[in-house]
């Protein structure tokens, strides 16, 4: 077997083990953060929580079990190997970093963070594996922010939806949330278009980040509006709007 090959090998069972250690993890703290967000006066948050820890889950597991195909593929010396190990890993960030966040807010640290670390890197490896270049490397960074904070506006604008019960304002969370989460798979979906060099990946990039700007600016400037304060529902469409830019000025490199 190819170096390189044997090297995906031992990546793709760390991807394996990350997906497992994702479950344990994220089913490690479920109750501490539910139980104290309730005992905290925060039952929507509680909700929210029991929501999203499930998405995650399912998530860490799926990545996990493509991972077994990517094992496969590096053990028979596939080329499409690296590029399902990036959609594995791809899919493995999102369990690592979120669930961080509500922990963090009543004190638990969450040991996601190590598998979000493991992710990151299984990310880069793969890239580098399907020797992409240095540019297309950065703008996937770019878009793997973009992707992870659009899909942060869908899980906050859950917990709005049930802190607010009258008002447009309500009506402007509810129907930005699942906007803001079709956003984040778009915007994954540009990146691996992107590393495989596909001749729709700038449509589909343009079609991802104008959705995140659409689903996040009405839901931020209302959020802000309303709290008297800059709201964080505007970093994913700022942070999309910057890539908007980047992807068109690099339009013709990329295409």
């Amino acid at each position: 077997m190819e170096k390189k090959n044997t090297l995906g090998v031992i990546l793709s069972f760390t991807g394996i083990v990350n997906g497992l250690l994702l479950l344990f993890w994220i089913a490690a703290i479920y109750s501490p953060v539910v139980s104290t967000k309730i005992a905290q006066g925060h039952g929507y948050e509680a909700i929210t929580v029991r929501i999203v820890f499930a998405v995650l889950g399912w998530m860490a597991l799926s990545a996990g079990a493509l991972w077994a195909a990517v094992l496969y593929g590096f053990v028979k010396g596939k080329d499409w190997a690296w590029f399902w190990g990036i959609v594995a890993a791809t899919f493995q960030i999102l369990p690592g970093f979120f669930p961080f966040i509500p922990a963090a807010s009543v004190h638990i640290f969450s040991k996601t963070l190590f598998s979000f670390a493991i992710a990151l890197i299984l990310w880069f490896a793969m890239l580098w594996m399907g020797k992409i270049k240095g540019k297309i490397i950065w703008i996937s960074f770019l878009a793997g922010l973009a992707y992870i904070f659009s899909f942060i506006n869908g899980v906050g604008s859950i917990a709005r939806y049930q802190m607010v019960n009258k008002g447009i304002a309500l009506g402007i969370y509810g129907l930005s949330q699942m906007v803001n989460w079709w956003a984040a798979i778009g915007i994954a979906i540009f990146i691996f278009g992107l590393v495989k060099k596909k001749f729709w990946a700038i449509s589909e990039g343009v079609f991802a980040t104008t959705l995140s700007m659409l689903g996040g600016f009405p839901m931020g400037i209302m959020d802000a509006l309303r709290i008297g304060r800059f709201s964080l529902f505007l970093v994913a469409p700022i942070t999309s709007t910057i890539l908007l830019i980047v992807i068109l000025l690099n339009a013709k490199e990329v295409e």
